[in-house]
């Protein structure tokens, strides 16, 4: 009998129309010159997805392919016999026994070295399953924090000794998951850490208190308690941060500011550190911030249909100032990194001045403000200008003077991107003219204003169905006859109980046409404004909103929550 011979991965490619031949022609070219596989090759130059190549891999050696994995099938006790170190770096997971083999997911199935030593590692023969590498990342992490322990087990460990000492011990680790040591406060910090990071936390807060220190995590917008620590153990919870962070342990009596960099399951974190004086002692607020750019797509912030033709016909204009206003925290940072990637490219110039640089984006010039040696947003503005730039991202408008050259940059052929702390669209206009700029001025150069706010997304796991009454149907604007199906989260374990699982922008967009600009150059309230912008078709905050309640995402409560200015 002939045996059928195994197809190449290329032809497997191209039959599926997965690419074309030509690009199978520049990725041969490729691996004669460097070496390497043709489907990582293929990945490296985006011209193939991770999972068409897992697939394909799937279809020529005859291995199962599985899309997610469920970490309850795992077995406990294989985990145990391969350090985390290991299966990170070879992409590796012991999945169950069968019989007389171990049953492994793999995202690197040519690895066969690796094959090799984990056979050895386990002490049996292995049947290989395929799975993407993301997927084999989240078990591999899942599976070994439940090795770890959890701050309130690190707390019960503490005997009373010289804290202060163990919290200056040890040096940090390169990952936290893969630190052995033992040192209890350390432990304590680390799994604080971790679990906000697992939790998905923007903020860590640790508030002194008389007699104890609450731990409390920002998750989703909204404080909740996680540990009460002893008094005892605040002094050493306090300085072993303060070392992380760079900061002077000695000095208790001023404000200090501080920077941690760290990777907690195998995911780049940055975290920014504020520490004041209070009655009880140092307070310190930790703002949670990951590297990853992954989430910085235009696509994904919440702009609905209408929204993203609009802001995608603005943001590719040559000359301008486009303004995004809201309160602190309402993601206004995030819908400019994202408006960046999208018009990021090599014929562009782009740079920005920040207080802090929240993200890192690739090709993108990035200045950091820096008071102690006197670079404001202004200064840093006006060497920006000598560097050729065509786009501009200024972090705030905080003053006239740099208002004054954000507007002179933006009538000189500048593209500017900017925030402003006011409550809707129409309002910016208001508080550009208080702060003295010329009506002329802000006419002629403002193109558009961006209001902002981030409502919670319900949480899918537990979504349930409900009918709404009449009064929910008029506090959110809409015809009390109208006939929808409303959502709610009952809480599950996905959610951590609260009925709801991340944020999503909820948007209002005043473009400034000639009938608006001539209201301005008039110093017509905002008032009149907004109205005459609502009656020409711009969406409001609370009607954006009203249209997420009725798709399911987002709750009337939610909505209410974050437009509650309107009612005012």
């Amino acid at each position: 009998m002939i045996q059928k011979k195994r197809p190449l991965i290329g032809e497997i490619f191209i039959e599926k129309g997965s690419i074309t031949p030509t690009q199978v022609v520049e990725a041969l070219q490729l691996q004669k010159e460097e070496g390497g596989s043709i489907g990582d090759i293929l990945v490296r130059l985006k011209h193939l997805k991770e999972e068409t190549l897992l697939e394909a891999f799937s279809e020529q050696w005859k291995i199962p392919y599985f899309s997610q994995l469920d970490i309850n099938e795992i077995d406990p006790t294989l985990i145990q016999l391969v350090p985390l170190s290991f299966a990170k770096r070879h992409q590796f997971l012991p999945i169950k026994r069968a019989g007389k083999h171990i049953l492994c997911a793999t995202a690197k199935p040519l690895n066969l070295t690796a094959i090799d030593d984990f056979q050895l590692l386990l002490k049996a023969p292995i049947s290989l399953s395929i799975a993407p590498s993301t997927e084999i990342m989240r078990c591999i992490h899942q599976v070994y924090e439940l090795a770890t322990e959890r701050p309130e087990d690190a707390m019960s460990d503490f005997s009373g000794e010289n804290l202060s000492t163990l919290a200056e011990e040890l040096a940090e680790p390169e990952d936290l998951l893969d630190t052995d040591d033992e040192a209890p406060m350390i432990l304590l910090v680390n799994s604080i850490f971790f679990q906000a990071v697992q939790q998905r936390a923007s903020d860590i807060h640790f508030e002194p208190f008389e007699r104890e220190v609450k731990i409390r995590f920002r998750v989703d917008g909204v404080l909740y308690n996680i540990l009460t620590s002893p008094k005892r153990l605040q002094s050493a919870l306090t300085s072993r941060i303060k070392i992380m962070s760079g900061m002077n342990i000695a000095e208790k009596r001023l404000p200090q500011d501080g920077r941690i960099s760290l990777r907690i399951g195998g995911r780049e974190i940055d975290i920014r550190v504020s520490d004041i004086p209070t009655a009880h002692g140092e307070r310190l607020v930790l703002r949670i911030l990951e590297k990853s750019t992954e989430s910085l797509n235009l696509d994904e912030i919440g702009l609905s249909q209408k929204n993203m033709k609009s802001i995608g016909q603005l943001i590719k204009m040559a000359h301008g100032i486009i303004l995004v206003t809201g309160p602190t925290g309402s993601g206004k940072t995030t819908t400019l990194y994202s408006a960046l990637s999208r018009i990021n490219s090599p014929d562009k110039n782009i740079l920005t001045i920040e207080d802090p640089i929240e993200y890192q984006l690739q090709g993108i010039g990035q200045i950091q403000v820096n008071s102690k040696i006197d670079l404001s947003f202004a200064r840093g503005l006006r060497s920006i200008l000598r560097q050729d730039p065509d786009v501009i991202m200024i972090g705030e408008i905080r003053d006239v003077e740099t208002a004054d050259i954000a507007i002179h940059a933006s009538l000189t052929g500048h593209l500017v991107f900017s925030t402003l702390h006011t409550n809707d669209s129409a309002g910016a206009v208001t508080r550009l003219l208080d702060m003295g700029i010329e009506p002329f001025l802000v006419s002629s150069s403002v193109v558009a204003i961006i209001a902002q706010r981030l409502v919670r997304k319900i949480c899918q796991a537990c979504r349930s169905a409900y009918s709404p009454t009449v009064e929910e149907y008029q506090k959110l604007g809409l015809p009390s006859d109208a006939k929808h199906s409303f959502f709610k989260g009952t809480g599950c374990s996905e959610c951590l109980n609260t009925g709801f699982k991340g944020r999503s922008g909820i948007y209002e967009i005043l473009i400034l046409d000639d009938e608006i600009r001539n209201m301005v150059l008039s110093k017509v309230d905002s008032a009149q404004i907004k109205a005459k912008a609502l009656s020409k078709g711009m969406v409001s905050l609370r009607e954006d909103g009203a249209m997420r309640v009725i798709a399911g995402q987002t709750t009337t409560e939610e909505v209410l929550r974050v437009t509650q200015e309107e009612n005012i």
